[in-house]
This record gives C-alpha cells, structure tokens and sequence, in this order.
C-alpha cells in the first residue's frame, strides 16, 4: 500500500495525519491501521489525550502477560533494553518472535506510540525518586554544560527519566519568578504567544494568517484551540522569567479571562441553551470518566470557548443541580443531568 494511500485511510482515525511524517506513517501502517479498523467494527473510537485508569489496567496487563509469555524477567528490561546491553539481542529476538508490538497495544484504542510511551513512564523505576537533591541539581547543570539536550544520555547518567531531567533543566537553568506576574512579564508571554501562533497558522494555513492579521487586537486569542500544541519552552525562553509550566499556566487563565470577557456564552437565553447543549453533548459521549471526554472538542462545540471554561461550568452545574454529587461516578452525574435538570432547563428556555 502506497504512503498516499495510508495516510487517506489513516486520516478517518487521525486528522491530524497529513502532518505526521512519512517515517512514522510506515510504522502505524503496521502496527496501527489494521487495529483502528478492527475497532471501528466495533464501534469504538480511536482516542487520544489522558489515558484512563481502565487503559492503565489493560496496559499493565499486556506487558504482565507479555512477560509470562517470553521469560523475561523485568518491565524495565522489556521496555528500557538499552539499560540491559548483555541481554540486548536476545530481547529485540523475544519480541519479533511474540509480536510486542500487538501484544502491547491489545485492546486499547489508541494509536501504538502512545501506548508505549505510557508503559515506559508507568513501568520506569527512574520516574518515581522524589525530589532533586542540591547535589542532583548541580550534576544536572554539569551534565547539560557536556551534552547538551542529549537528555537520554543525561538520564542515563542521573538515573532519571528523560523527561524528568528535561524538565527539571527548564526549572533552574535561569533564575525563576515565582511571585505575581508582572503586567511585563504577561505581555511578554502574550506577545511571545502570538508570534508562535503566527508561525504556526502560516504554516497551516496562509488564508487564516491574512484573515488573523486584519483582525481586532485580541480576536487572534481564539484560535485557542492551537494552545495545547504550543513549543512551551520556546515560549519558555523568550519570557526569560517564567518556566514553561508557568507559562503555559498564566496562558490558560489569560485565555479563560479574555474568553469569559468576549462572549456572553452563559447569560440570559444563551445561558439556558449553552448548558442545555452541554449536558446533551455529554450525554451522547457515554463517557464513564471525565478524563474519556474530549473537552477540546466539546467546547468547540458548544461555543468556541476554552475547555478549561466549559470543565468550569460542568462543575458548578452539577455542584448546584446533582444530589450527593461526591458520591456518584462520572456517568451518573450526566445522567441524572440529563434526566432531571435537562426538562427543567427546556422548560425555563
């Protein structure tokens, strides 16, 4: 099958698909395509974003069956063989032969790299050491004065995930602001915000960049749903105060701020109707969790507005409208919603 072809086939599951590269197309014509279609007899989804607990079950599961399976002995020589080089071979054999890579992914509707970059962080012994002592800190800053971003080999030598020492070297590798923002420091971030939108709508789409720039002063902001895909360190770097967490935490509530200001979405009629949709819109999810509901695109959905807004008002709805709320799951807070204060809000509308 040509790459053209896949990635038409692939674009039905991911529509992200023609921004992935070709290298990585072949591999998910592989191990992915055949599964997706598989699940979509089914009637399932393919899923993205916050794996739930059910998915970390299953995953520990596969890898515990996998292990039984072939004899290996450990998670961690099974998903970090490079930390095992005298069993090196005879692992990547034991793992052609037993077919990791459908083994690994069974049941689980998700694309095969996220699966496996889950196990590697639940199963990696280096994730879990606690705090960085001050002895750590100052090995980390020697080590990326030697190597640079080579965090693979810095985690090697510190005995941490990679991306706790990724993460940790944004932390204090310039001195942090951890007091109030700054109205400089904010517009910084705004204005270093814009610029990496800019980049990337050009990118995307020329059209939307020459419709951006003839926009009013704050309209730009709501393309917000662009905000979880930002290069939070580039951002990170040309604030200079603040770390990328921080960054992209001010960012959620400026947006929140600006789009709760912009639009009367829960005022008056529009109110009533905005949180008519929201429960129908959950509803129809059949979601059993929280994290199983694509809030992105349910806020889209609804009004345009950001997901952290609608989770707000989620929360207040049920705060105010669900009987004993702490003691219900997920599922029977939006059906009582549905069936109790749904015909209440039609008929105040």
């Amino acid at each position: 099958m040509g790459l053209d072809t896949v990635r038409q086939e692939l674009e039905e599951f991911i529509p992200h698909v023609r921004n992935i590269s070709d290298s990585s197309i072949k591999k998910m014509a592989g191990r992915d395509l055949t599964r997706f279609k598989e699940f979509k007899k089914q009637g399932i989804a393919v899923k993205f974003g916050r794996f739930t607990q059910k998915e970390n079950k299953q995953i520990q599961k596969n890898v515990e069956e996998f292990l039984s399976l072939t004899g290996i002995d450990s998670a961690e020589k099974l998903l970090f063989t490079s930390r095992y080089p005298e069993d090196k071979d005879t692992i990547h054999r034991l793992k052609t032969e037993y077919h990791f890579c459908e083994k690994i992914s069974e049941g689980i509707p998700r694309p095969w790299r996220l699966i496996y970059y889950r196990a590697r962080k639940m199963f990696d012994p280096n994730n879990y050491k606690g705090r960085y002592t001050a002895e750590e800190k100052e090995k980390l800053k020697k080590y990326q004065a030697l190597h640079g971003n080579d965090w693979k080999k810095i985690s090697e030598l510190m005995s941490r995930s990679n991306l706790s020492v990724a993460m940790k070297f944004s932390e204090i590798k310039s001195a942090i602001n951890y007091g109030p923002w700054t109205k400089e420091e904010t517009q910084r971030l705004m204005n270093a915000v814009k610029e990496v939108m800019r980049r990337k709508l050009k990118a995307e789409n020329k059209s939307s960049l020459s419709s951006l720039e003839e926009s009013s002063t704050d309209l730009w902001i709501d393309r917000e749903k662009l905000y979880q895909q930002l290069p939070w360190t580039e951002i990170e770097t040309k604030v200079g105060s603040r770390y990328w967490r921080q960054c992209k935490q001010k960012w959620n509530s400026i947006l929140t701020s600006k789009m709760s200001k912009g639009q009367q979405l829960y005022r008056g009629t529009n109110g009533l109707q905005a949180k008519i949709n929201l429960i129908k819109r959950l509803y129809e999810t059949k979601a059993e969790d929280a994290s199983e509901v694509n809030w992105d695109e349910l806020s889209n959905a609804i009004g345009d507005v950001p997901r952290a807004y609608v989770q707000a008002k989620f929360y207040r709805l049920k705060v105010s409208s669900v009987p004993l709320w702490q003691r219900k799951t997920f599922s029977d807070i939006v059906e009582y919603l549905y069936e109790k204060k749904l015909p209440e809000l039609e008929e105040k509308l």
